[in-house]
């Protein structure tokens, strides 16, 4: 007996799982539909019949008959007036397949409800009554339907008792159907005659329709096929947890949105674009060979690239895009109108990150399909956007991917959510909206930037700087300067550095080393580093610089509140040990005008910092604290 159940239990362990959605118009016999594939199923409890049969006699909506649907209108309102508010979802299982079905509401103003159900379904029935045909409602859920891409569709011709089971009834609605759903795309559909209160055609074959050579809903869904609907082309797997239980062990954590991934593999990481070979695959039955989706897996990688939550592994042959324009159809699922001036977060895979609304390129009317202005979009509404993000998303356009394809806009204030959208694909730069104003234009033609400076630091996410090292040749002011790049850079700081031997080797090329042409070759790094402190870089300049009043007009040039002096305060003698020839040359008189030798230097009185040589390891470092404690970098 025990082995019986053990057997059992394995056996239901491998059904496969079919997700439906049931739409339909008010009394089309939705939930009347699925009650009665759970009740000839005989899928129901003792416990749950009698109280069916109590609840018929007491509120049902079906005469002398038994009312289905009350098996799946769950809430008292609905229950009250006969019609489907919420999504319900139900689960059961036969021998063949588990289901799970989510009841959805018919009316126009409880389309967000409908796009929940069918976010995650595999297959939708629609619901038509056999007397009124294909109306209005039938086309719009047909669209919600190939907007989210489910690509199996059974269309139910409901309450062919009603019209005597007539087949010419069922022919014409079929060439009706037919007619309106040729321009959305949806590759399957398959229609079915029933009477879901009398249950012909339901579980069993109808006698009544021996015209119809089809199969029953039930045998239908039972033998679907929908495991090919995965994308098993495009190796997609978005990381959500870095996995470190231990310090030997370093694994990415998620589910395998698409494609297939084997030991051995190559993957690149993204944005990072760093490359490594599949180590080892683990999944809930420990160690395997390669894995599939929507498996729930651990990847390690030979080599320890940079990889963190929100990033992605890829075949290099197979990428997706990588950008921060593209264009969406949305669904707004907010009872507070759209603002297109707002930032709204998008939640896009495991990455969280804000973008604007570039453009509204056109709402669609949902009962007829037609396009409408593009005003902000209020509850329920439907319509195709132009949107920018501030970091680059990776992603597929939705029709290919719907796992790399899809997010949800976050209401920054009230944290609702404010949308769903689908991602049509990338929009290239010359492409995008302009949004230039007639008050743009005079600002453009004063030669005033378009971008605030608030703008800029809260992209950037820093504050613009120039930081000014001095120090005598020897000093190891380069080498603090080339140090600090890499850190910031790694921090993500936007960063340039300027010495004098990169300027020197062109912008100065013409200029010796006379105190005048010193003075005109840091004049123009001064205006460098302004221009690039305006459009908010952190310029790091490494000049010895050697007079006060030369250091004094680069301040006025940059800007004093963008200016910070660093000192490499580091004695003759070991500069003279660092850069033994080249001091040996300067004292020969082979080199002229040289500070610290044949020419003077003025160490700062009051610089911002002032290092020691000595501390080359923690000089870094102390810079990096400078900037949090000055609130240059980071500003969060």
């Amino acid at each position: 007996m025990q082995q019986d159940i053990k057997t059992f239990l394995n056996q239901d362990e491998k059904k496969d799982l079919l997700r439906i959605l049931t739409a339909g118009s008010v009394d089309d016999g939705k939930s009347t539909l699925i009650g009665r594939l759970l009740f000839d199923s005989k899928r129901l409890y003792e416990d749950q019949l009698a109280a069916l049969e109590r609840d018929s006699k007491r509120v049902g909506h079906a005469g002398d008959d038994i009312d289905y649907a009350l098996l799946l209108d769950g809430l008292k309102a609905e229950r009250e007036q006969g019609i489907t508010i919420d999504v319900a979802y139900r689960y059961f299982s036969t021998n063949k397949r588990k289901f799970i079905i989510a009841d959805t509401p018919g009316h126009e103003q409880y389309t967000r409800n409908m796009v929940t159900g069918a976010s995650t379904a595999n297959l939708a029935i629609l619901l038509v009554d056999a007397r009124h045909g294909v109306i209005t409602q039938t086309k719009r859920h047909t669209f919600i339907v190939s907007l989210l891409g489910i690509k199996h569709v059974v269309v139910a011709i409901n309450k062919m008792d009603l019209v005597d089971y007539s087949e010419a009834r069922y022919n014409q609605i079929i060439a009706d159907y037919k007619a309106f759903v040729t321009s959305l795309n949806i590759p399957d559909i398959n229609f079915i005659p029933i009477s879901a209160l009398k249950g012909d055609n339901v579980v069993d074959k109808s006698e009544k329709m021996s015209w119809f050579n089809g199969k029953p809903m039930l045998q239908f869904l039972e033998t679907i096929h929908v495991d090919s609907d995965r994308n098993f082309e495009d190796f997609r797997f978005p990381i959500q947890y870095v996995n470190r239980p231990s310090i030997d062990f370093r694994g990415f954590t998620s589910n395998l949105s698409s494609g297939i991934v084997k030991k051995g593999d190559t993957v690149r990481a993204l944005p990072s674009r760093q490359e490594s070979k599949v180590k080892s695959i683990h999944g809930v039955q420990g160690e395997q060979d390669e894995a599939f989706p929507p498996q729930a897996i651990t990847i390690t990688l030979e080599d320890e690239i940079d990889v963190s939550r929100g990033d992605m592994l890829v075949h290099p042959d197979n990428m997706p895009r990588v950008e921060r324009h593209f264009e969406a159809m949305l669904v707004w699922m907010d009872e507070q109108d759209m603002n297109p001036a707002t930032n709204y977060y998008i939640k896009h895979s495991y990455n969280n990150t804000k973008v604007r609304f570039d453009k509204i390129q056109y709402k669609i009317n949902v009962n007829t399909l037609e396009r409408e202005e593009s005003a902000p979009f209020t509850l329920n509404e439907i319509g195709r956007v132009v949107l920018t993000s501030v970091k680059p998303l990776i992603f597929d356009p939705y029709k290919q991917n719907k796992e790399t394809g899809s997010f949800v806009l976050i209401d920054p204030v009230t944290n609702n959510t404010a949308a769903v959208g689908m991602i049509i694909d990338k929009l290239s730069l010359k492409d995008l909206p302009a949004k230039i104003t007639e008050h743009d234009r005079q600002k453009i033609s004063r030669g005033q930037a378009l971008i605030s400076d608030e703008e800029r630091a809260k992209f950037l996410n820093q504050k613009p700087a120039t930081l000014w090292i001095t120090g005598l040749h020897g000093s190891g002011k380069n080498e603090l300067a080339y140090t600090l790049e890499r850190k910031l850079f790694d921090a993500g700081a936007t960063v340039m550095l300027m010495d004098g031997s990169t300027v020197r080797s062109g912008l100065s090329h013409e200029l010796d080393h006379s105190p005048a042409d010193r003075a005109e070759h840091l004049r123009r790094v001064a205006h460098v580093a302004r221009m690039l402190n305006d459009q908010g870089y952190i310029v790091i300049c490494s000049f010895i610089s050697p007079y006060d009043s030369i250091r004094k007009q680069v301040a006025e040039l940059v800007g004093e509140s963008r200016f910070h002096v660093i000192n490499m305060d580091a004695e003759l003698e070991f500069c003279k040990t660092n850069k033994p020839e080249l001091y040996k040359k300067a004292e020969a008189g082979e080199i002229k005008d040289m500070p610290g030798i044949d020419e003077r230097y003025d160490a700062p009185k009051n610089p911002e910092l002032k290092l020691s040589p000595k501390d080359r390891e923690t000089n870094p470092e102390t810079i990096l604290n400078y900037l949090y404690r000055q609130k240059i970098f980071p500003i969060d």
